[in-house]
């Protein structure tokens, strides 16, 4: 048969040579911030109490930023490091890979770039009013663009990664950390091998080992690589006001969890994969977005819901949005299908924006992955296969639970199925009263000559055998 003919689920059953799910932070960033210094009431404290400002305003924090900028400078002229200016608009990874490429596996610093970026800080305006105390001078929160540093270094645990740190108060950072990097060390020090695929694995030769040791990155492993690398460079708040509580907690600003599946055959794979997004464009309607995040879609809930393809080159990606997350699919390489969901706000899915959440946002981001090839699946093979009639019509026993097949062939399970499809895009479900005068009036009959009872043992056989 030809790999044209064949459905998603045959595909992925028989021509994937490596499956793996891992967190993928090449766009996942960490927050780094003072909690205390979040507020403007915060800052006058801190001002008054740690800096001796009677009268907290901006100018007490210029020379913070004169202090830090001085630091960071005399840090990487003492290592040496290199300091780049990045250009409005470049592509700073372009610019860094020929300075990572002389590393060969050495770890530490090895650049330093400077950026002109917005970042959040604190301003002074004087108020007006009949009071003295009105008219005195206070802080505000705002936005403004000032220089930026990022510290680019190699870690021994987690390989490449880069820090940013904004150089006005309240000295803000940004942390990003490379998963597949992450993994690929701890391949080579359990002497597995592998052969690489760019932020990823092409060929393992433990692929049980690989998932493994990804689903062993944890949120304490981040936190204890970044703890390290704060301990070792330049520090805008000194030791006195970190133990005062004036330091760094983090946060999860982008999170990105992919599934990369290794096809066998690379050209028949991206015609499969084109052939799949012709399949679903109707990815981004609310109905759908319901089943891949498993989120309740009403229409107060924000956002556009769309689906996009996007062609770089002949490569094309689909892109399906909810909120402000996103899953997207591409064929990489050329030889793997790509599913990654972007988290790029936690309070999505009700779930706050600590580092200690990685859990339960992984649960999420790896769930949708795997929910939209299943919709995918169903879209593009809507004949259910040999396997799963089988299991349908045949009884079944879940725990101490027994029921009948779902026969195909009896009126009563064609009308169950019917109105089921009736009710596909409801987005608040259905009664079990109204959703019985429908499954009566499929099969020719008075609502009252179907019970109740009858109603809830079908449903109940339903569920039990779980054809979602």
């Amino acid at each position: 048969m030809s790999i044209a003919q064949l459905s998603l689920t045959e595909l992925l059953r028989q021509h994937v040579t490596l499956e793996l799910e891992c967190i993928d932070p090449l766009r996942v960033y960490l927050n780094l911030y003072v909690p205390k210094l979040q507020y403007e009431g915060g800052a006058r404290w801190y001002l008054r109490t740690q800096r001796g400002h009677s009268v907290p305003t901006s100018a007490g924090m210029g020379p913070l930023t004169q202090a830090f900028v001085a630091a960071v400078d005399a840090y990487a002229a003492a290592h040496p490091l290199p300091v780049l200016t990045f250009k409005p608009g470049e592509r700073k990874d372009d610019v860094v890979a020929p300075y990572l490429a002389k590393r060969a596996g050495q770890t530490g610093l090895y650049l330093v770039g400077k950026a002109q970026e917005k970042t959040t800080t604190f301003r002074t305006h004087k108020g007006h009013g009949p009071r003295t105390r009105d008219r005195a001078p206070q802080l505000y929160r705002s936005t403004a663009m000032v220089k930026h540093y990022y510290l680019y270094g190699v870690d021994a645990d987690f390989g490449p990664f880069f820090i940013k740190f904004s150089t006005y108060f309240p000295f803000t950072a940004k942390v990003c950390l490379n998963g597949h990097e992450w993994l690929k060390r701890q391949l080579a020090r359990a002497s597995v091998a592998f052969a690489p695929l760019d932020n990823g694995l092409l060929t393992c030769a433990d692929p049980a080992r690989a998932q493994a040791l990804a689903d062993t990155l944890t949120a304490e492993k981040i936190e204890a690589c970044v703890r390290r690398w704060l301990a070792e460079l330049p520090q805008p708040f000194s030791a006195a006001e970190q133990a005062a509580g004036y330091g760094y907690d983090l946060s999860i600003l982008q999170a990105e969890f992919a599934l990369t599946q290794v096809l066998d055959r690379p050209l028949t794979g991206r015609c499969f994969f084109e052939e799949v997004i012709r399949e679903n464009l109707d990815l981004g309607r609310p109905d759908q977005m319901q089943l891949i995040f498993d989120r309740r879609v009403t229409r107060r809930t924000p956002g556009r819901f769309r689906t996009r393809v996007l062609t770089e080159g002949v490569v094309p990606s689909l892109h399906v949005e909810y909120k402000k997350s996103k899953v997207k699919q591409y064929h990489k390489e050329g030889q793997a299908l790509r599913t990654e969901t972007t988290i790029n706000d936690t309070y999505d899915f009700a779930i706050g924006r600590a580092l200690h959440n990685l859990p339960a946002l992984r649960e999420i981001g790896f769930a949708a992955n795997r929910r939209l090839l299943h919709v995918e699946s169903l879209s593009h093979d809507c004949l259910i296969g040999e396997d799963h009639l089988h299991t349908v019509t045949s009884p079944i026993r879940v725990d101490d639970q027994r029921a009948a097949g779902l026969r195909f062939g009896d009126r009563r399970v064609h009308a169950l199925m019917h109105a089921l499809c009736l009710f596909a895009l409801a987005p608040t479900g259905f009664r079990h009263r109204e959703f019985r005068d429908h499954v009566a009036q499929l099969q020719s009959r008075e609502p009252d000559t179907y019970s109740a009872s009858a109603m809830t043992d079908d449903l109940r056989r339903l569920r039990l055998h779980g054809p979602s």
